[in-house]
């Protein structure tokens, strides 16, 4: 029984971390589409980033952004 849950958190944690790794990938691929390539610095960010709600509001803000600071930093500027 206990084998089980432990299975079951090892499954959950899996699957965060594969959703995770897509939403680093759509981000990426966001930015490509904008001509907007990632430095290394951002690119170990990203990398880094294990949390879902800062990589959607990235992904978010790429999808309109002109530059890269407008991406990532932390209160971008509101568009006009």
């Amino acid at each position: 029984r206990g084998e089980a849950r432990g299975e079951a958190r090892g499954e959950a944690r899996g699957e965060a971390r594969g959703d995770r790794a897509g939403k680093r990938a759509a981000l990426r691929a966001v930015l490509a589409a904008r001509a907007l390539p990632l430095p290394p610095e951002l690119a170990r960010r990203v990398d880094a980033c294990d949390d879902d709600a800062t990589l959607l509001a990235w992904t978010t803000r790429a999808a309109t952004a002109n530059h890269l600071d407008a991406v990532f930093d932390d209160e971008p500027t509101p568009a006009p």
